[in-house]
C-alpha cells in the first residue's frame, strides 16, 4: 500500500514538471512613491473617491479615513463607512501605521488585525496643499485615490487615473465611491 501512494505521489511530481506553466502576462506595477511628505499635513481626514473591489470594503459608501498620531508614535487610522446606502449600517475599521523608515514616510505599514502588516504606499500627492492623493499597496489589487473633500474636480480625478493607468493599473476596475 505504502509504494502505491509513493508511486502515485512520484507520478503527479512527474507530470507536474512536465506541464508548460502559463507565462505570466500581468503588468507590473510602478510602486514608486512621492518624496518629503509632510506627516503632520498628511493627518487628519480624507475620502474616498475611489477603489478596487475587495473583501474588507464590499459595498461600503461614504467611506472617510482619518489619521492621527498615537502616545507611541504610531500612526492611529479610523476608517468609517456605510453598508450600501448612505444611511445603511454605519461600519467602523481601528487599525494603526507604522513608519518603517522616518526618512521615507511615503511608505508606511498598515495593521488592522493584530501585528498582520501590509504596504501603504503615498504613490502621489497634492504636495503643495494636501488635497488629493492616491494609495497603493504591495500588489496591484489594492489601490485607493482620496480626497480631502467628499468630490475632486473633474481634472483632477482624471489626472489621478492617467498617472494609476501608466503605473500599470487596471483603472476600468475602480469603482467611484459614493460620498454625501
Amino acid at each position: 500500500m505504502k509504494s502505491l501512494i509513493f508511486i502515485n505521489l512520484l507520478a503527479a511530481c512527474l507530470c507536474s514538471t512536465c506541464q508548460t506553466q502559463p507565462q505570466n502576462t500581468k503588468t507590473m506595477i510602478d510602486q514608486s512613491t512621492v518624496s518629503g511628505v509632510d506627516l503632520n499635513k498628511y493627518l487628519g481626514k480624507w475620502y474616498e473617491i475611489a477603489r478596487f473591489d475587495h473583501s474588507f470594503e464590499r459595498g461600503l459608501v461614504g467611506v472617510t479615513a482619518t489619521y492621527s498620531l498615537r502616545p507611541d508614535g504610531k500612526i492611529k487610522v479610523l476608517n468609517e463607512g456605510y453598508k450600501n446606502t448612505l444611511n445603511g449600517k454605519h461600519k467602523v475599521a481601528v487599525g494603526k501605521a507604522k513608519i518603517p523608515d522616518p526618512k521615507n514616510l511615503a511608505r508606511l505599514k498598515v495593521s488592522f488585525f493584530l501585528n498582520f502588516y501590509a504596504d501603504y504606499l503615498i504613490m502621489e500627492l497634492d504636495q503643495a496643499n494636501y488635497q488629493y492623493a492616491m494609495i497603493g499597496s504591495n500588489s496591484d489589487n489594492f489601490i485607493w485615490i482620496l480626497s480631502r473633500t467628499p468630490s475632486l474636480p473633474d481634472d483632477v480625478y482624471n489626472m489621478l487615473i492617467e498617472k494609476a493607468k501608466k503605473r500599470g493599473y487596471a483603472v476600468n476596475d475602480l469603482i467611484k465611491v459614493e460620498q454625501n
